[in-house]
């Protein structure tokens, strides 16, 4: 409307200006549609407990150390550079209990920063030996600026990893969930409510101790769900947790907008299930991502490809060749066996890097258009995968999220990316069901944690159990008798891993994972036994107490019946 108050000349020539430069402006940028949906992404950061201060080196123990060089710290070093550049990026993570206290521990750090000053020394002694071969030359440098920069980052958090973490969720760009509290399979451990019970409370007791505050979510291991699991849940204060899609899909009555939106259960917890459309694009060993020719062989190594002699320092021990984490040759192509692999350019792969998140990117925005005329409300796509098979397993997975938080914020506008946590406090109206029981392993049920290999330590944990029960009841007696009573907790939690039980399944490693269960139960027993006797070993006891020693504030009343 035009003002009924005259205007100076001057005033009306700079409103006219203005005008002018506002149209112009308008004709040469498009605007911004308002968003139409959300993507989460969600990364499961795990690994099972292993620390062994009883032995000076155990290959198993190198699953960490390979998760630090190659996952946790290239993901900080992504999320540092898009903080830096103004990128308000959201992602929700899991970081394990058992991943936390391994991070923490001064007797892994410690070993750690040795591993990676033997990576440093061979890349050394790799840039000599290749000198005068371009391309083995151009790759050994690569991995000498790479591990120099992990260093970097390792010594500017003084090994503290959790913190650099933690500063990403105090900023609200991460959200981080908890999980159970040695990711036990909660569908196979339903007949003893307390442990399940214990599995969770701890678990929450253990992220408010290192994060000052009490998780929102959490990943149910192995996304394994049984109805009534949601109960404890909600008293433990968790607010939604996670689950596969067919478990949202097969839920009574059915999900309006299938998989596409959270649902409330009758406790008021909440549950997001996965999208397969986006989690087979990464996760598909055919179809997926992480198989194109141009990316790094996983299974080439510097360990097994180099002369004996050479390498013998920097492999086990005790001689036996190993994998160590320098690798020169691409995937080259289906057909193609491992000596005929041709060798890695990191530039070629993060140039595919960058065409397939645009690819992600592109797919997510369509999906979210086509669902947004479905369902006549905002979509949610939840993405979750394991965070090992970001720089791991594929190594230019950190260098896909990277360039796909950038090309989000800046390329689109069909969706925005959230959290989980802030995608329920902006929309906190779902439908109500009850969800079905569910896992994401093989065939979506629990045969991949019950079968032919593994079938024989649940009899022994059952029986573990009862027993765990039974001593919650008592009232220690003294100091002693209390420390023993928490350590078989610990001993309990342990064995009931479900790591011990998916290896026995894949087929790796797997005289490791039975020595586990193994051990765990019989040092459960033998604390059982010596407690009901009064027979306790005050330093067999503290030096159990030094090899097993997760969760130092674990209270074994935890275990009692609910």
């Amino acid at each position: 409307m035009t003002s009924p108050l005259p205007r100076s000349q001057t005033a009306f020539r700079c409103h006219f200006a203005l005008q002018f430069w506002q149209s112009l402006f308008a004709l040469s940028v498009s605007p911004v549609p308002m968003s139409i949906g959300y993507l989460a992404l969600v990364l499961h950061a795990h690994l099972p407990y292993v620390r062994h201060p009883e032995s000076d080196y155990v290959l198993e123990e190198e699953w960490l150390f390979e998760a630090i060089t190659e996952t946790y710290i290239p993901l900080i070093q992504v999320f540092e550079g898009l903080k830096r550049d103004g990128v308000n990026f959201k992602l929700t993570m899991s970081l394990t209990p058992p991943l936390i206290s391994m991070l923490l521990d001064p007797l892994l750090q410690e070993r750690y920063s040795e591993h990676l000053a033997k990576l440093e020394e061979l890349t050394e002694l790799e840039a000599e030996r290749n000198a005068f071969n371009g391309h083995l030359k151009y790759l050994s440098e690569h991995y000498a600026k790479e591990f120099n920069q992990v260093r970097t980052i390792w010594e500017h958090y003084n090994g503290n990893l959790v913190k650099a973490f933690k500063q990403f969720a105090d900023s609200n760009n991460l959200e981080i969930i908890t999980c159970g509290a040695t990711h036990g399979y909660f569908p196979l451990m339903k007949m003893y409510p307390q442990a399940v019970w214990a599995q969770i409370q701890v678990a929450c007791e253990h992220y408010e101790e290192n994060f000052g505050r009490k998780p929102n979510g959490i990943w149910l291991p192995e996304c394994g769900y049984y109805e009534g699991v949601e109960r404890m849940l909600a008293d433990a204060g968790l607010r939604y947790f996670i689950t596969d899609g067919h478990g949202i899909l097969y839920g009574r009555p059915r999900p309006r907008f299938g998989t596409y939106a959270p649902v409330y259960t009758q406790s008021g917890v909440a549950a997001f299930g996965r999208d397969h459309e986006s989690s087979q694009q990464v996760w598909s060993s055919e179809v997926g991502y992480p198989g194109a020719p141009e990316y790094r062989e996983f299974y080439r190594d510097l360990g097994w490809d180099a002369e004996y002699d050479y390498i013998k320092p920097y492999v086990m021990p005790n001689g036996q060749r190993k994998n160590v984490g320098i690798k020169y040759h691409k995937i080259t192509g289906r057909g193609f066996g491992l000596s005929d692999k041709e060798l890695y350019d990191p530039y070629w792969a993060r140039e595919k890097t960058a065409e397939h998140a645009g690819n992600f990117m592109v797919n997510r925005a369509r999906q979210v258009e086509h669902l947004y005329g479905m369902m006549q409300r905002k979509p949610i796509i939840v993405s979750p995968y394991d965070a090992e098979l970001f720089g791991h397993w594929w190594y230019e997975g950190p260098w896909f999220l990277d360039y796909l938080f950038r090309k989000t914020w800046f390329d689109q506008g069909s969706y925005e990316m959230t959290h989980l946590a802030d995608y329920l406090r902006e929309n906190p109206t779902q439908q109500m069901i009850n969800p079905a029981q569910s896992s994401w392993g093989y065939k979506g049920f629990h045969e991949y944690w019950l079968n032919e290999t593994n079938a024989w330590i649940y009899p022994h944990l059952h029986k573990a159990t009862e027993r765990m029960i039974e001593l919650s009841k008592r009232e220690a007696v003294d100091e002693l008798e209390r420390k023993a009573l928490n350590q078989a907790a610990r001993e309990l939690l342990l064995a009931q891993s479900s790591d011990w039980a998916f290896i026995m399944r894949t087929g790796t490693m797997v005289p490791y994972a039975v020595r586990r269960t193994r051990s765990h139960l019989m040092r459960f027993n033998k604390l059982y036994e010596d407690i009901l006797q009064s027979k306790i070993d005050s330093g067999w006891v503290e030096k159990v107490e030094a090899i097993d020693n997760i969760f130092p504030n674990v209270n074994y009343q935890v275990y009692r019946p609910l």
